[in-house]
């Protein structure tokens, strides 16, 4: 069991799905706290969702996902600028997505948001591992 486990670590695909899992649920979460518990309004609710998903996917793709190895605040500035601005791109697909969805098409929002999620994190993947994290790249 031991073996399969570290196997599957050391796939940065695998690896890749369970953080961004972990990030969409903290995206999810957070979204329905802010729309639900605190009322605030879709798009300030779907914006602090974002921005609190997006720090807490920084870490982990970097430390545990790509393994970054980032020497430096020189280094640790380059990656995370690369990895905000494809972040950002991302962002106002899903702040555009969600909005559209809720607001046009009458879906609820928790569903909006979840069904934007799909191509925000097949986006995100595709931006960080060809474009962000390209120095620390191990076998997948």
């Amino acid at each position: 069991m031991r073996e399969f486990v570290l196997k599957c670590y050391r796939n940065s695909v695998i690896r890749y799905v369970f953080f961004g899992g972990c990030t969409t649920m903290v995206n999810l979460i957070t979204f329905y706290l802010f729309r639900y518990v605190f009322q605030i309004p879709l798009n300030p609710a779907n914006l602090l969702s974002i921005i609190l998903a997006i720090l807490f996917a920084y870490v982990v793709n970097s430390r545990y996902v790509f393994q970054e190895p980032c020497h430096g605040f020189r280094e640790h500035l380059i990656s995370g600028g690369k990895f905000f601005g494809a972040r950002a791109v991302t962002m106002l697909l899903e702040l555009g997505g969600v909005w559209l969805l809720v607001e046009y098409l009458q879906l609820p929002d928790m569903l909006g948001k979840f069904l934007v999620q799909f191509l925000v994190l097949i986006l995100n993947y595709l931006f960080s591992r060809f474009f962000v994290f390209t120095r620390g790249k191990t076998k997948s």
